[in-house]
Parts: C-alpha cells; sequence; structure tokens
C-alpha cells in the first residue's frame, strides 16, 4: 500500500504521518510531498527519513491513496491530476467540499456513501466535524430544528506563523503578524476571509457543511467563529432547538454510546471539555449539556476537540482505513 501525504512538512502533514503511525495503517512505502522549496528536503516516519518529492514524481509512483494538506489552490490544480492517475485522493482542504459531486465524510457518520468512483473525497472542515459528530446522533433521535454555534478556535488552525506569532507574543518580541491584530490575550471575531454577506468563510463553511454531512437540509443554522490564544483544540458553544422533546439523561446516555464522542459532564466535580485535556486525543468531548431555559426542546451543550486531529489528520486516516476495510482501494 503506497500512500502519498502532500503537505507533509506542514502543521497537518505532520500530524497525518504520527497519526498514520500510531494506527499502524499498512503503508508499504510512504511517499511525503510539498512545496517545490521543501523538495529533497527529509520527513521522519517510523524513526526513517524519508525524501520529499514533487506532486508529479508522486504521481509518476502511483500511490493507492493521497490524503492532501496543502490549501485549496494546490488541491484545484492537483487533485484531479491524481484522480485520473486512478489515485484516491483525501482532501482536506475546502476545495471540494460543497461540489455536489464530491462526497463530504465523517466516517461514524457516512462513510457508506463512498464507492469506488469517488477519487476526490472531501474531508470536512475541522470545526464542522466536532460539530456533527455531536449532532448526527441527537438528530437522528429529536429532529433538529435550528442550531446557534459560537467557535473559540485554536490559533493552531491557522498554521505554524499563527503559533509563532502566538508564542513571539506571549514572550514579547517582535513577530510576523498572521492576524491582523495581536491574538495573545486576545479574542479576534475574525476566522479566515470576510464574504460580502459579513460572514466568515469559516462561519460559512459551518453552516453549509453539517447539512450535506447529514444528508439533511431540513434545519437552520447560524454561526460565530472566533480565534482566540490557544493551542489545543477548537472549543464551539452550541445551542440546538429541536421539533421534539428531549430527555436529559437519555440525551447524555445517547451520546455516550456514539463512538468516537466522550460524555465529560460533571459540574460538580468541575468535569467539562477542556482544549488542553482534548489536545492529542481522537475524541470529540461534549459537556456543559443542559437543558436551554429559555426556551422548550433545547438544549445547551460545549464542544471540544484537537482540531489537527479528529478535526483534521484523524478523520482523513479513518477515511482510508474505510477504503481499505470495504476493499474500495
Amino acid at each position: 500500500m503506497k500512500i502519498a501525504v502532500v503537505g507533509a512538512t506542514g502543521m497537518v502533514g505532520q500530524v497525518m504521518l504520527k497519526v498514520l503511525e500510531e494506527r499502524n495503517f499498512p503503508i508499504t512505502e510512504l511517499i511525503p510531498v510539498a512545496s517545490e522549496k521543501s523538495i529533497g528536503s527529509k520527513v521522519k516516519y517510523k524513526g526513517n527519513d524519508y525524501e520529499v518529492v514533487s506532486m508529479q514524481t508522486a504521481i509518476d509512483k502511483k500511490p493507492e491513496i493521497a490524503i492532501f494538506s496543502a490549501g485549496g489552490g494546490t488541491s484545484l490544480d492537483w487533485a484531479p491530476k491524481f484522480a485520473e492517475a486512478g489515485i484516491f485522493v483525501i482532501d482536506n482542504s475546502s476545495a471540494w467540499r460543497m461540489n455536489p459531486t464530491k462526497k463530504l465524510v465523517v466516517p461514524e457518520i457516512n462513510a457508506d456513501v463512498l464507492e469506488k468512483e469517488d477519487k476526490i473525497i472531501a474531508n470536512p472542515n475541522c470545526s464542522t466535524i466536532q460539530l456533527v459528530m455531536v449532532l448526527h446522533p441527537l438528530n437522528k433521535k429529536y429532529d433538529i430544528k435550528r442550531v446557534v454555534v459560537s467557535t473559540y478556535q485554536s490559533v493552531t488552525g491557522t498554521g505554524k506563523a499563527a503559533v509563532d506569532q502566538l508564542n513571539a507574543e506571549i514572550e514579547g518580541k517582535d513577530a510576523d503578524k498572521v492576524y491582523p491584530y495581536q491574538i495573545f490575550k486576545n479574542a479576534l471575531p475574525h476566522c479566515d476571509v470576510f464574504d460580502d454577506n459579513d460572514y466568515t468563510k469559516e462561519e460559512i463553511k459551518l453552516m453549509k457543511e453539517p447539512k450535506k454531512i447529514l444528508g439533511d437540509d431540513s434545519f437552520n443554522l447560524t454561526a460565530t467563529a472566533v480565534r482566540v490564544p490557544v493551542q489545543g483544540g477548537h472549543s464551539e458553544s452550541v445551542n440546538i432547538e429541536f421539533e421534539n422533546e428531549f430527555d436529559l439523561d437519555e440525551v447524555k446516555k445517547i451520546l455516550s454510546e456514539t463512538p468516537g464522542v466522550t460524555v465529560l459532564d460533571d459540574v460538580k466535580n468541575n468535569q467539562y471539555p477542556m482544549p488542553l485535556m482534548a489536545e492529542g486525543k481522537d475524541d470529540v468531548f461534549v459537556g456543559r449539556i443542559r437543558r436551554d431555559i429559555s426556551q422548550p426542546k433545547t438544549l445547551n451543550c460545549w464542544i471540544v476537540a484537537d482540531n489537527l486531529r479528529k478535526g483534521a489528520a484523524t478523520n482523513a486516516v479513518q477515511i482510508a482505513e474505510y477504503l481499505l476495510a470495504k476493499k474500495l482501494v
């Protein structure tokens, strides 16, 4: 099994290699790919050095699967070329997510939509993945009417340069600014770029992607995305209005029995999800589960996940594992 990791030197790419190793994915040959300036450099995998190659070299090596984490422009240019060579592409950018001809997949929810013809498979937005992991089982049981989500997103979602900015500001040093303002001791209601409707692209992803993943256009969703000076993962305050009445104990039971979700909800003992404890883990953590006392049939909860793992690398690797398990590759 030859696997190409495109964007192998980047922050998500490095976590991708780590997750592939941890999950013991059956790789016979690893093909790391990165931008022109990184060609010839080395990346480590299972204690061995692998030389970074170009896109075309990777295609010529004919891997069975290529996992992309190199930005939307790169994906739009190169994913079709890999696909034409018969290579499955699992793409971590936003390039293909809302394309009606491409599947948008969270394996625990909708991997069964995948077929042999799906050569380009979209990995959802990081903040979307942790949201739908909680919405999916509750929607099946109670039928969601409306969702209001506010995010508290880690600087790691922007990449290494953003982490460098935060760390430099913590140390009181001058830093190249990735954000329009200081991020240390601050919160920016500005993730990604603003669209014509004054929502950011991140907010629009959160509003559109869940409907495609859940295969349900019947509920409404609105979002505000905020960048905070945190490195461990993304947090979300989520308000869910249902069509049907729910029992709080049953909600907690449903979520605790959902694969990939961990309920951490014991406020008497100060137990609730936080980025610090989610970092490095693959599960989506949910807590502060409580009834919205301002209106009926409505639930509040707090969702946290490591955005580099389940929000990106782990989800992509799980898709690859599904392709193998179902003999699609």
